[in-house]
């Protein structure tokens, strides 16, 4: 079974900027398409971002222009960096492949301040 650790979050301002890594244990991980979701307060988890196992990478609306995805299958690492932080960025954020099978661990809290 892979666990997912997630760190980097914060609470930083608006236009701020932070950076989030995700480290899997376990076997398996460089072929898989791993993704980072969040899921905000009173809200459905979202997908808002996914790399692929060759690289290629989707974002979501909402995020696209100002998060970055990528991966280091040498490490078993997913990364987001997310830029020009918005108050509606606040959440808490997760990674898991795609589409989502793997325990969810605690995720790591992001809040944005307007």
């Amino acid at each position: 079974q892979v666990q997912l650790l997630v760190s980097g979050g914060g609470s930083v301002q608006a236009g701020g900027s932070l950076r989030l890594s995700c480290a899997a244990s376990g076997s398996g991980f460089g072929i898989n398409t791993m993704g980072w979701y969040r899921q905000a307060p009173g809200e459905q988890r979202e997908l808002v971002a996914i790399v692929i196992s060759g690289g290629v990478t989707n974002y979501a609306d909402s995020v696209k222009g100002r998060f970055t995805i990528s991966r280091d299958n040498a490490k078993n690492t997913v990364y987001l960096q997310m830029n020009s932080l918005k108050p509606a960025d606040t959440a808490v954020y997760y990674c898991n492949k795609v589409p989502a099978a793997w325990d969810w661990g605690q995720g790591t809290q992001v809040i944005v301040s307007s």
